[in-house]
């Protein structure tokens, strides 16, 4: 979970030029906000190391949720 997705995202459209795409919007937002991709990253990982043997992972790779939230964003747009 990113915080203050809703801004961050609002700030890397207008940051876009040209046509907008989720991998153009993906590459911006990794350019604007490296930490907040360090950390949600970091928190994956570490979920990922404190779920015992034979369990399921929840979550789906960072980078797979973080284009899944921008899909879903840019839909709303």
């Amino acid at each position: 979970m990113i915080i203050e997705q809703e801004q961050k995202f609002k700030e890397v459209l207008t940051k876009i030029e040209g046509k907008i795409s989720e991998q153009s919007f993906f590459n911006m937002f990794l350019e604007l906000y490296p930490d907040v991709w360090k950390k949600h990253k970091a928190n994956y990982f570490k979920f990922n190391r404190s779920k015992q043997f034979g369990q399921t992972i929840p979550l789906a790779n960072p980078e797979v949720s973080l284009r899944k939230e921008i899909r879903i964003w840019l839909r709303k747009q």
